[in-house]
């Protein structure tokens, strides 16, 4: 068996959407959510049906060339290969992901921070904010006059300084159903 499915690919493989997935969904199709930004790598807003999806850290959805750069769906790869190869060039396939000590891509990090200028409200949920600079995207907001709603069942950076205006505290999926509730009802 592939290296890189045993290590990438087999955790994730049986993960899907929970209710968190399917309200953030729900709310954007509404209009309600304009923009998705994520540091998970495991596609599940897509699966639930968001549309409009940063994904920060990167996608599992895709491999890359360490070589040239091309980029292959993942059902175009052999994972059972020991090493994934490019068609292209014979390079070494990795998963599309930042790894540690990677820098997340410029594109993404542009997009994600605009989105951030532009928003009213933000929702923060999962998170401790401490992962940079993903970190710094609700405090962009912030500075730019957003309300900030935290989701988590701990407090985290965001609620110890202060820029949190509303703390759920709970499960994101729990939250998440009666705060989509909430709002598709006004």
């Amino acid at each position: 068996m592939g290296c890189s499915k045993k290590i990438f690919y087999e955790p994730y493989g049986q993960a899907k959407p929970n209710e968190a997935h399917y309200a953030i969904a729900r709310l954007e199709k509404q209009n309600i959510i304009k923009t998705v930004i994520t540091q998970n790598i495991d596609s599940l807003h897509q699966k639930a049906g968001s549309q409009n999806v940063y994904e920060f850290h990167g996608t599992l959805q895709t491999l890359l060339c360490l070589n040239c750069g091309t980029e292959y769906l993942l059902q175009e790869v052999n994972l059972n290969e020991t090493i994934p190869r490019c068609k292209q060039d014979n390079g070494l396939l990795k998963p599309n992901v930042v790894l540690f000590g990677e820098a997340i891509p410029h594109l993404i990090t542009v997009q994600s921070f605009s989105e951030a200028m532009k928003a009213d409200v933000v929702l923060v949920i999962g998170t401790s904010g401490e992962v940079m600079p993903a970190c710094a995207i609700p405090y962009q907001a912030k500075e730019n006059g957003a309300k900030l709603i935290e989701i988590n069942p701990n407090k985290s950076n965001y609620t110890d300084d202060n820029i949190t205006d509303v703390f759920l505290n709970g499960k994101a999926t729990e939250m998440m159903k009666a705060l989509a509730r909430y709002l598709v009802s006004l």
